[in-house]
């Protein structure tokens, strides 16, 4: 496996700065000039990506209105609507494809899709996109997967509801297919999503278990959870982008606007670069701040032969004395000459018979000679 893959150009993995997806699902509300308008924000925001989706309503579903085809969970955001009626008024029709992904790539981001069938995957790819994300809802459907892996494009899968069983099949398929660089999104299919139920720590473990890239698809409020996701090597993040909330929409609910986007591309940036590496001492910017610490100063002006006490020794900053550990070792010791208030204190200030600097403190006796 190698440490990272790569999508149209742009690096993804560890050495790289997280790589943020802009998701438009429904939110242009069917108007074309809205969804170019969301394109324009993405970019604005600094997004290096923007998604759609492409089905259509009768690939999605059958057109019924009864029974599992017909919402009536009272908490869902969708309650009261069939299948098929929302899956019309969210699909992104066909033909505005090319116009949005020619306006996401003239503004330098990777436009892609998630295809929902086989006859969508034909469409993405006489579009010439970059890459395929598979949704949640499709992370079981082998022969999608085989069909989108088959082109040997980057695919980057949602795992939502999935067991570690069904991803291992899902991953399994993805590979034996032609699937070389694989991205898998932690996702909690719930809409909006709760923090307490998005169980980040999954992100190290799906890595090691699967080696490969991962991220977050997030559908949580606000940025906290992308943020932490970093810390715990997401690589890739998606959210959910719209113009305003206010504006309504299929998924406007759990979407960011636009000032929360740019807010989530620096803070994920800041994240990784806070990362680092294993690494303690002093770092070269910090060289400078050495003079800040605490060290031994003469407290008073002293006369040879004085002895150092509680009062005429202290330690204080700046940082030019010597360490504090010696604090204890000096006292009741006598001074060899004339020293002025505010000098830092070293060996060399002790008379000749106290002069000899002790051996660092934590040796044994036997070491000290």
């Amino acid at each position: 496996m190698t440490d990272t893959i790569t999508i149209a150009g742009r690096s993804i993995g560890k050495s790289h700065e997280p790589f943020v997806i802009a998701e438009m699902s429904g939110n242009h509300n069917q108007s074309l000039d809205r969804a170019l308008a969301i394109v324009d924000a993405a970019a604005k925001a600094g997004a290096h990506a923007l998604k759609l989706q492409t089905y259509t309503a009768d690939t999605m579903t059958l057109e019924l209105a009864r029974g599992e085809f017909f919402i009536d969970d009272p908490n869902s955001l969708w309650k009261g609507r069939s299948l098929h009626e929302l899956y019309q008024q969210a699909y992104t029709p066909w033909e505005w494809h090319a116009p949005i992904f020619e306006r996401a790539r003239s503004l330098g981001m990777i436009p892609f899709s998630t295809p929902f069938d086989a006859t969508a995957v034909d469409f993405l790819e006489s579009l010439g996109v970059a890459c395929y994300k598979i949704a949640s809802f499709e992370n079981t459907d082998l022969p999608l997967i085989r069909k989108v892996a088959a082109t040997g494009k980057p695919t980057i899968i949602s795992t939502g509801m999935a067991t570690v069983a069904d991803l291992d099949e899902t991953v399994r398929t993805a590979r034996a297919a032609g699937c070389e660089q694989l991205v898998l999104l932690k996702c909690t299919s719930t809409y909006p999503a709760a923090p307490s139920d998005t169980n980040l720590l999954t992100i190290p473990h799906m890595r090691t278990l699967f080696g490969c890239e991962v991220g977050l698809s997030d559908h949580t409020f606000g940025i906290g959870a992308s943020v932490a996701s970093v810390a715990l090597g997401a690589t890739v993040i998606e959210k959910h982008f719209t113009l305003a909330r206010a504006d309504g929409g299929v998924d406007s609910t759990f979407s960011m606007e636009p000032e929360e986007m740019a807010a989530l591309v620096v803070e994920t940036k800041r994240a990784w670069l806070a990362l680092g590496q294993v690494y303690y001492g002093l770092t070269e910017k910090e060289s400078k701040s050495l003079v800040f610490r605490r060290s031994l100063y003469v407290a008073e002006d002293l006369a040879p032969g004085d002895v150092l006490t509680e009062k005429n020794l202290r330690i204080i900053r700046p940082g030019l004395g010597l360490p504090p550990k010696y604090f204890e070792v000096l006292l009741g010791k006598r001074v060899g000459r004339s020293i002025s208030r505010g000098t830092p204190m070293s060996w060399d200030l002790l008379s000749s018979e106290d002069g000899a600097a002790p051996a660092p403190l934590g040796m044994s006796r036997s070491a000290r000679g």
